[in-house]
């Protein structure tokens, strides 16, 4: 069996979002106040504007984090292990459900773009306020290949 080469594949903001898109395994990463990671697993998608867009809750560090610091970076992982992956860095903004209707019709958009259609629009909005929900959303401002794991071509060839 011949050995998996690595790739790295240099992409546009189009082919990155086209990209995350029907990706939804993510790994968020913050800075905490003194300056180290704060590494989070999350459930994502891509909104209409082209942000990354993660619901979460108002206590989770990952939101505290950022908002102080917006600065964030996101690996996008397939659902295959030894897959693509990408990380994208960016700057986030924080939404909470209970800013109002521009707020929850942010988390319409989030949902709608990851699992289509809800059954009932006004149950929705209202158990994510019930819920105290927030919603980081991620403008994409400098992004990484999109790469595979594998073996260097030099090294694959010797095998």
């Amino acid at each position: 069996m011949a050995p998996s080469i690595a790739t790295n594949t240099s992409v546009e903001l189009d082919e990155l979002l086209d990209f995350v898109r029907p990706r939804h395994h993510m790994v968020l990463i913050t800075s905490r106040a003194d300056g180290s990671p704060q590494a989070s697993p999350v459930s994502g998608g891509v909104d209409d504007s082209g942000r990354i867009v993660i619901a979460t809750y108002p206590q989770r560090a990952k939101t505290k984090n950022a908002r102080k610091r917006p600065q964030v970076s996101v690996m996008v992982l397939s659902d295959d292990w030894d897959d693509a992956w990408v990380q994208v860095d960016g700057d986030c903004e924080v939404l909470d459900a209970t800013e109002g209707d521009e707020a929850l019709d942010a988390f319409v958009e989030y949902f709608r773009n990851i699992a289509g259609e809800h059954s009932d629009w006004e149950d929705y909005r209202r158990a994510m306020v019930e819920q105290g929900k927030s919603l980081l959303r991620i403008t994409p401002t400098r992004w990484s290949t999109v790469s595979t794991g594998g073996f260097p071509p030099e090294v694959a060839a010797r095998s």
